[in-house]
């Protein structure tokens, strides 16, 4: 069991780190909810960090809408929105890792005719009002715009954290239609979403997204997961929100969610002593670390730490012996994301060499585990990629706790 357990977090290691893909979108759909899911019972058991209300209404999208209601993509470096004459125009640059051409969608007003001159662009008719989620990494944006309601069927409800989507799956209000090579097409062409949205490989076998097409289904590709940064992972709730028409709405909160993000980086910069720390777990006596240039080595400086492997080159995983490990990061302050466990000697029970690391040893292991479901659906993994402000509070308040001494962990907690 513990060896399984190890695998999973290398797999989730491995999509973070390299891509950070969700774990595997698994792209299935199922028959339309005969009723709109309810809303939740009670508001206050929301699964994502609470955002403030916006103070106003987003107005309704125009063939062309005023400048001040126009939209800039600020940090995510593989998408791009245009306004163009009576639609807007969303480039996918790099669809999946070693893509060479990218894919554009143009979203048109419905009932508008669809315009001429856009090539090879798919037509998207908005705002859409049937979504297919085949990534749990969507699921926080849908919320944030008030469009989770929208949703009408999921790749899989196992690593699903929101609440009200697993109600929803056992109420049968929505569906679950697998991913891959064994995507439900039938299901998925009777629910007849407006909208399917899916990540790719580039690797037939493991991709959905050929299937779909072919069976005349809306299929948008997100490479949010090829996003570094994590301010430009998030950015891609613009994306999503730009086929409901609310991209505006979408822009409002990222920008308060960037403030906050900025104001905690700031507080924990310029620390004349940074603490030194190390990420991850070994699997079958190979290590794999984090690049200097990924996602969680971007947040591991953000918060004022030393990242002791920040020379290795790239944004993906490196394999490393575990022996080149203990020797580089033996005496390191601290250790993170061990994977979804709770304790020490869980830890311990893996490998015992895990002891002979001071972190471990002063009981300075923090990891992500603090919001788990019974199944192992990780939020950290889900909203976590819309909220990377609390992320790097939560590193923040690990690291130097007198910076943040009221700031109470959202995802994350040391093994005790």
């Amino acid at each position: 069991m513990k060896k399984i357990v190890t695998l999973l977090t290398v797999l989730f290691i491995l999509a973070l780190s390299a891509c950070q893909a969700p774990a595997k979108p698994v792209e299935t759909v199922q028959e339309a909810p005969a009723t709109e899911p309810a809303a939740p019972a009670n508001p206050a058991e929301v699964a994502y960090p609470a955002e403030p209300s916006p103070a106003e209404t987003v107005a309704e999208a125009s063939p062309e809408p005023a400048p001040e209601e126009r939209v800039t993509v600020d940090y995510a470096k593989n998408f791009t929105l245009e306004y163009k004459d009576g639609y807007k125009l969303l480039s996918v640059l790099t669809p999946w890792a070693g893509a060479t051409e990218p894919l554009r969608y143009a979203l048109v007003p419905a009932g508008q005719e669809d315009p001429s001159g856009i090539g090879d662009a798919m037509v998207v008719h908005t705002p859409v009002e049937s979504f297919v989620s085949l990534s749990t990494t969507y699921l926080p944006f849908l919320e944030q715009i008030d469009e989770l309601t929208s949703l009408v069927a999921v790749d899989s409800g196992m690593f699903i954290y929101n609440p009200d989507v697993q109600l929803w799956l056992e109420a049968g209000t929505i569906a679950e239609v697998g991913s891959g090579s064994m995507i439900n097409v039938e299901k998925l062409v009777e629910l007849n979403p407006d909208l399917i949205m899916t990540s790719a490989s580039g690797f037939a076998e493991y991709d959905s997204h050929p299937q779909l097409l072919e069976a005349g289904l809306s299929v948008v590709i997100n490479s949010d997961y090829l996003e570094n940064d994590p301010l430009g992972r998030a950015e891609w709730g613009k994306f999503i929100a730009a086929f409901y028409d609310r991209e505006a709405e979408a822009d409002r909160l990222f920008d308060e969610m960037v403030a906050r993000y900025e104001e905690a980086k700031a507080l924990a910069s310029n620390q004349a002593e940074p603490v030194t720390v190390f990420a991850n777990t070994a699997y079958e006596g190979t290590w794999y670390m984090p690049g200097g240039e990924s996602y969680i080595a971007t947040l591991l400086a953000n918060a004022g730490a030393d990242y002791v492997f920040k020379d290795l080159e790239g944004s993906g995983a490196q394999p490393l012996d575990f022996e080149v490990v203990l020797e580089r990061a033996k005496d390191a302050d601290f250790w993170v994301n061990v994977g979804a466990m709770t304790g020490l000697k869980e830890l311990a029970g893996i490998d015992a060499r895990y002891e002979d690391f001071k972190a471990y040893q002063q009981g300075k292991v923090y990891t992500y585990s603090k919001r788990i479901t019974a199944a192992g659906g990780v939020d950290y993994f889900e909203s976590g990629v819309a909220a990377p402000d609390l992320i790097l509070k939560d590193l923040i308040r690990a690291f130097y706790p007198d910076l943040l001494p009221d700031y109470e962990f959202y995802y994350y907690q040391a093994l005790n």
